[in-house]
């Protein structure tokens, strides 16, 4: 199982930059790659709570985990430590062994002079959910959060 981990400093108080990772309005606009659209059908942020979310490709030759150009996956949160720590357990809705599975995603926030230091640890990457794409869709997703929050 593979695994992703990046650092991020974000031009934010962490009581802002935590409630933009839990709020569903806020997600669906920045957990998302480029050449993507989001779509939360479901998220309930407590410990516990559930959510289920899809990613359309807007290319129309481009391949989904789940459907022809949608990835969907669902889960749950496993550990929410107000203003330092969101940890999910996410699982594709996929009939393609290679990416199927739970995974661990970790986000954990720490200050630094008055902004956010972001350390997210994407664990348990299935075998066709190669580190380096998965690198690069977390990046282009923390450039959009970054810009989100900084501006709020």
């Amino acid at each position: 199982m593979g695994m992703t981990r990046l650092v991020r400093l974000v031009r934010a108080p962490r009581e802002r930059v935590y409630r933009a990772l839990i709020d569903p309005d806020a997600v669906a606009k920045w957990k998302v790659p480029s050449g993507m659209t989001c779509r939360v059908h479901e998220f309930d942020a407590r410990e516990g709570g559930s959510f289920r979310v899809s990613l359309t490709y807007e290319s129309p030759t481009a391949a989904g985990k789940t459907s022809a150009h949608t990835d969907t996956y669902r889960g749950h949160f496993a550990r929410l430590v107000p203003f330092e720590t969101v940890e999910e357990v996410v699982e594709f809705e996929t009939a393609d062994p290679s990416f199927a599975g739970p995974m661990r995603i970790t986000i954990v926030l720490t200050e630094v002079d008055g902004d956010t230091q972001i350390v997210v640890v994407h664990d348990g990457l299935p075998p066709g959910l190669s580190p380096e794409d998965n690198e690069v869709g977390w990046s282009e997703a923390l450039s959009k959060f970054a810009a989100l929050a900084e501006r709020a």
